[in-house]
């Protein structure tokens, strides 16, 4: 991932430094278990733990010659150990490095990931709170609908980014599995004792059955969750993005006095931040088919996963870390207009009054089809003079034969559409 969308704690995890570094804790260990198995003399194991050393610059140098990483990696490591070396990979196979390595890495990334995702929603979790009673109007289609508050806008997203969370977690552990089981999966020159301990230090499973590989599928679920949760990224920005429209402008992302919106039109605050986040989450979308296709390979393995992988796994961790924290900064830094807000609300009238006098006229004793029929011709003759609802109602002869003004006038009270507001926040922050 390019460094304009990448945090420094996340690239780490996929150095070459760390991913060596990974590699040979892989090796060191399979040899501690060898020499406790009595495979090969304690001594050895000994002396490649403590002159285990690798040269980066070495190793792609050798890979030059070679075209192989693991070997280049193996021959340096040789080089700086001398001949005990020899006990090195024994019974091993290239995959038993790779896929248990990048399983470490997806893991480190998975917890990243998840502390990224609390940060979020504590800022979710605080913002909803502080506009729990804040009127707004609701929309479907775009079009006003009936109210809400600003604080159900954001709980909502609140409850999402928990499902995320809980998403990730499964998704870590489906992940969290180390393969050494030699060529074609059968143990045939490696035992079985030996994964076991590989995965006990590197706190990961023994994979159930492995064809020399780790079945791709796990790699399939757990980047299929990371497209989830972009997802919903997306969906959060997408609303920021229309509520900072000028003809709604009810929200608005933090501009910094030195900040600029255009090059040409001095005026313009842009919400490109909320912009950003929806292109990055397409990105992060986009490597979830060539991930679902690393599925099929020809019999126990072939390699024409790895190139997809070597380019998905880094940056689709990279940017969505980086995309979850800055929308954690979009929302704690959020501009909310509150008065905006209620003028929004009033914008067409009353007309977002309709269905409770629907109701009404139904509750009456008329049918629904004729009451609709009544309050329909009433609000269109709103939607197009822009008047009042309620003195339209008032004017309406058959309205009046079933509704007095009084029972009229109750029927445009707001605070009738917040009155369950604190049962649905005692559902979400449990």
């Amino acid at each position: 991932m390019i460094p304009r969308y990448s945090t420094e704690k996340m690239s780490e995890i996929w150095s070459e430094k760390t991913k060596f570094q990974i590699w040979f804790e892989i090796e060191s260990f399979a040899c501690d278990a060898q020499a406790a198995l009595g495979i090969i003399p304690e001594k050895s194991a000994k002396i490649i733990r403590e002159k285990g050393k690798f040269q980066i610059d070495r190793i792609n140098e050798i890979e030059k010659k070679v075209h192989h990483d693991v070997i280049a990696f193996l021959t340096n490591l040789s080089e700086n150990i001398g001949p005990e070396a020899r006990f090195i990979h024994q019974g091993m196979t290239s995959s038993d490095i790779l896929d248990t390595c990048l399983s470490v890495q997806l893991v480190r990334a998975s917890n990243i990931l998840l502390n990224s995702i609390d940060k979020l929603l504590d800022s979710l979790k605080e913002r909803a709170m502080e506009f729990k009673y804040t009127p707004c109007i609701g929309r479907s289609h775009g079009i006003h609908a009936e109210p809400t508050t600003f604080g159900l806008k954001l709980a909502q997203a609140f409850a999402e980014f928990s499902r995320n969370k809980d998403r990730l977690i499964k998704a870590k552990k489906e992940i969290s599995y180390c393969s050494i089981s030699g060529a074609v999966g059968t143990f045939a020159n490696i035992d079985p004792r030996v994964e076991k301990y590989v995965s006990e230090k590197l706190g990961l499973d023994t994979e159930t059955i492995s064809t020399q590989i780790i079945p791709r599928d796990r790699h399939a679920y757990f980047f299929s969750i990371l497209a989830i949760i972009s997802s919903s990224i997306e969906r959060l920005s997408v609303e920021i993005r229309h509520l900072q429209r000028t003809e709604v402008m009810e929200a608005e992302e933090f501009f910094s006095r030195t900040q600029k919106g255009s090059s040409a039109m001095p005026h313009k605050r842009n919400p490109v931040l909320s912009e950003n986040l929806s292109g990055i989450a397409r990105l992060i979308r986009s490597y979830s088919i060539p991930i679902l296709e690393n599925v099929a390979l020809w019999h126990e393995r072939d390699i024409s996963h790895s190139s997809v992988e070597r380019v998905v796994a880094p940056d689709a961790t990279i940017a969505l870390d980086f995309a979850l924290n800055r929308l954690d900064n979009v929302i704690d830094k959020l501009i909310v207009y509150p008065k905006r807000m209620t003028e929004n609300l009033e914008q067409l009238g009353g007309l977002i009054f309709s269905q409770r006098v629907l109701l009404a006229i139904v509750d009456c004793g008329i049918s629904r089809e004729k009451a609709y029929e009544i309050v329909q011709k009433n609000a269109m003759k709103v939607w197009e003079s822009k008047g009042s609802f309620l003195e339209q109602l008032k004017k309406d002869s058959d309205v009046r034969e079933i509704l007095p003004d009084n029972e009229l006038e109750k029927l445009f009270d707001l605070q009738y559409h917040l009155k369950y507001v604190d049962d649905i926040f005692d559902k979400v922050f449990i």
